[in-house]
């Protein structure tokens, strides 16, 4: 019995020691900070994206009009309203993600051959624990960022929020607690996104390393609405469709592709390359 009870702390022991580990710790970190960095540097595109699904009236339909339209309106530094919400959520965000898909895969994967199957599993069950931790930041985000902004649409209604603070408090008092994670249901239904971006990119990695020996494993590593039922969801698509027709469900696509495609290439590369110096800077502290 002693045996066992001693096995069981040394496995606990052991599974903390792993999820609270330096390396997860560093590669959570590096990925906050590429997410940062590139998102900082293409936020315009996802300013224009925005508008384009939120403003209906709007006539322009490609990114750089709607980009052009937004600074003539709203002054040069209009594409950047609401930066710092967006980027704070953005960071605790990519934190919660990276570190949760490391700890995940340290403790399951390790010992064994990694699959593009346990790539894939890992990735969205870091997504699920991501999206149900920071769907509150990204309420108050969009909130902050449409804040302000010349809307050809008069159903929407301006708000009068004074920072991120504040935009909780008067969330809370106005529409409960439960509003904090309006849309967390469709969220939840796009944790495949991120999870099969990750599954590509850790499958890619593995090929280079495997064709490519000579670079070693260091190189590459280093309104009220509720909770969001699925009724809400289908009378939105239904709502939409019915105004702007089926394309209406694709407005600000061409933004949110490049957004998308140009934010995810420099994160990791960012990630990769501030992991490699962080790791090899503590190697020789050490």
């Amino acid at each position: 019995m002693e045996e066992e009870l001693q096995d069981g702390a040394e496995t606990g022991t052991a599974v903390m020691t792993s999820i609270l580990s330096y390396e997860n710790l560093v590669h959570a970190v590096s990925g906050a900070v590429g997410s940062v960095t590139a998102m900082s540097l293409f936020y315009p595109l996802d300013t224009a994206r925005l508008r384009l699904q939120v403003d209906e009236k709007r006539k322009s339909r490609s990114t750089p009009t709607v980009l052009m339209e937004i600074i003539k309106e709203e002054g040069l530094l209009a594409p950047y309203r609401g930066w710092f919400p967006v980027i704070s959520s953005l960071c605790c965000s990519n934190f919660v993600y990276f570190y949760t898909f490391k700890s995940l895969k340290s403790l399951w994967i390790r010992g064994t051959v990694p699959t593009t199957t346990k790539d894939l599993t890992v990735g969205f069950i870091a997504g699920v624990v991501n999206v149900l931790l920071t769907t509150p930041l990204w309420v108050v985000n969009t909130r902050l960022k449409l804040q302000g902004a010349k809307f050809r649409n008069d159903d929407i209604k301006p708000t009068t929020y004074t920072g991120i603070a504040d935009a909780f408090q008067k969330i809370l008092q106005q529409e409960g607690v439960l509003a904090l994670w309006n849309g967390t249901l469709p969220s939840l239904l796009l944790v495949f996104n991120p999870a099969i971006q990750f599954m590509f990119y850790e499958g890619l990695k593995r090929q280079l390393l495997k064709q490519q020996p000579e670079f070693g494993h260091e190189k590459l590593n280093p309104e009220k609405r509720s909770f969001g039922s699925l009724f809400n969801i289908i009378h939105l698509l239904k709502q939409r469709i019915r105004r702007l027709g089926f394309l209406g469900l694709y407005k600000g696509l061409e933004a949110k592709l490049l957004q998308t495609v140009l934010t995810a290439a420099l994160m990791f590369l960012v990630y990769e390359k501030l992991a490699i110096l962080t790791f090899r800077f503590m190697a020789l502290k050490s």
